[in-house]
């Protein structure tokens, strides 16, 4: 896994062993990141699920001015806090090494520009983030919401949860749902 374009371009990050997390493939990060390129200059970037960091990392080497790191497992955050030394993107980074829904009430920004969710597959995970999320004061009407999720997710219900479906980009076994609070 790679840094598509940016400061970083062209570095090669560091992957955690295992099947715990799912790295982005390049061209379906490079897909990603041409749909969110407007939204990054000296955008903060929240990167929840983080795996090894490989979608904030590309958001920071893109132009964002910080980008918040949300991964528990420890292998994994071990290998964000590597690929960020690596990319020296350290300095704007905020990598918290906790649980999701516990983690994002300490995060105190005036206003998020992007939050990724890349949570594990068929767990539901993605309401109860978006649940919380809601209600965080970070989250206004102009913060975009974009969840890797498989194919069969249904997304049906966002209305309900207080989001708005933007789009929705679908790919061989997963797809991005973008979305905005209402």
């Amino acid at each position: 896994m790679r840094v598509i374009a940016g400061t970083a371009r062209s570095l090669h990050l560091k992957t955690p062993e295992g099947l715990d997390t799912r790295p982005t493939t390049d061209r379906i990060k490079e897909t990603l990141f041409n749909m969110l390129q407007p939204y990054l200059p000296d955008a903060v970037f929240i990167d929840l699920y983080s795996g090894s960091g490989g979608i904030g990392i590309e958001a920071l080497s893109r132009g964002a001015r910080h980008a918040y790191f949300v991964e528990n497992n420890r292998d994994a955050a071990l290998c964000i806090t590597e690929n960020l030394q690596f990319t020296r993107l350290t300095d704007r980074a905020t990598l918290l090494r906790q649980d999701v829904l516990s983690a994002l009430p300490g995060i105190h920004e005036k206003e998020a520009d992007v939050i990724f969710m890349d949570p594990p597959y068929h767990n539901a995970y993605e309401r109860q983030v978006l649940q919380i999320l809601r209600n965080m004061p970070y989250v206004t009407e102009n913060t975009l919401i974009v969840i890797e999720a498989a194919l069969d997710t249904d997304f049906s219900d966002l209305h309900e949860i207080g989001f708005i479906l933007e789009k929705e980009k679908c790919y061989k076994t997963n797809k991005h749902v973008f979305c905005k609070s209402l």
